[in-house]
């Protein structure tokens, strides 16, 4: 086994070891544990079945992100300096502590069958789809999609340490896939769109550095099937902390921005600024690009704009006209 997982994550090339994947698995499944609460609850209130989404979210959540670990094999992630499970013990303790104060909800029994999908799975109208009045939302649900993956990915590998000289990650396109399949498989089962988390990047910032990271996760998932009561006691006092430090770390890409270049920096601005006002980082980008173009057309540097760029015009400006 050890030898396999050698050869399929490559863990000596990338100065790691299964117990280091272990841990970072462990703590980006203990960072993202909140889905199990806050997923199944939203869908509840537009008339789902809550349990039987429980089940259908974990599903989905193990089979896409197996398939970007076999595919990529890369956690998005790095830990730079900081002392192995370290925020596993902080999100631990804070539950705990959180126990008297309130804070953190004990649950009546530890264990929980989980919910068959039948009634769920490929309940679809195919037809009733085909409705050209669907047209505005599938831009408005494909623009967040698209842009929270492109950001997440290159957030989280300029951290890791993934992007080459001109700031573009190698194999990028293999996400991409691996995102856009999981978020068609998903609508089989009934489910908002799969993107990728944000939240992995805990595991990198623990140790986690292949594939074997998530591969962990997904298995921590598969066994809060049955500890469902246990996974949600974790509450968003806990995990919430841990984020905004990761965020702070993400904002050293910063300083590869080319601030003398006005028509870069600029739009890097626009894109901080609505992302944080907006609490949306598809809204950032979307706002950022228009920006970069109108940019680089004024200063003179037309030849620097790739005809995807004038399509990328086009689609953040028809997004934001679907949300007037």
């Amino acid at each position: 086994m050890k030898k396999w997982l050698e050869k399929q994550f490559q863990l000596s090339s990338y100065g790691t070891n299964v117990k280091t994947e272990l841990l970072a698995g462990l703590t980006t499944f203990v960072t993202m544990a909140y889905v199990l609460a806050t997923v199944p609850s939203l869908l509840g209130n537009a008339g789902l079945d809550r349990n039987v989404m429980f089940t259908a979210m974990i599903l989905l959540i193990i089979l896409t992100t197996c398939a970007m670990a076999f595919y990529t094999n890369r956690p998005f992630a790095l830990a730079p300096g900081l002392v192995p499970g370290g925020m596993i013990f902080a999100i631990l303790i804070t539950t705990v502590i959180g126990i008297p104060f309130g804070v953190t909800e004990l649950p009546s029994s530890p264990f929980s069958l989980p919910a068959g999908i039948g009634s769920q799975f490929m309940n679809i109208d195919f037809i009733g789809a085909l409705d050209f009045a669907y047209i505005p939302f599938l831009i408005a649900l494909f623009i967040p999609d698209f842009f929270s993956t492109f950001g997440t990915v290159l957030g989280v590998g300029a951290k890791a340490g993934y992007l080459d000289e001109d700031g573009n990650l190698p194999g990028i396109d293999k996400c991409f896939k691996v995102d856009a399949i999981a978020t068609s498989f998903g609508a089989l089962f009934g489910m908002p769109s799969m993107t990728t988390y944000l939240e992995s990047s805990a595991g990198v910032e623990a140790g986690g550095k292949t594939g074997l990271t998530v591969i962990f996760t997904s298995i921590f998932f598969a066994l809060s099937l049955f500890l469902s009561p246990l996974a949600l006691i974790i509450p968003s006092a806990a995990t919430g902390p841990i984020l905004i430090f990761i965020g702070i770390n993400m904002l050293s890409s910063m300083s590869k921005i080319h601030y003398e270049d006005l028509t870069e920096a600029v739009p890097a601005f626009i894109c901080i600024a609505f992302t944080i006002f907006a609490n949306n980082i598809a809204n950032g980008i979307c706002a950022a690009i228009p920006a970069y173009f109108i940019m680089k057309i004024a200063a003179g540097k037309v030849k620097e704009l790739s005809p995807v760029m004038y399509i990328m015009v086009a689609v953040c400006l028809l997004y934001f006209y679907t949300l007037i």
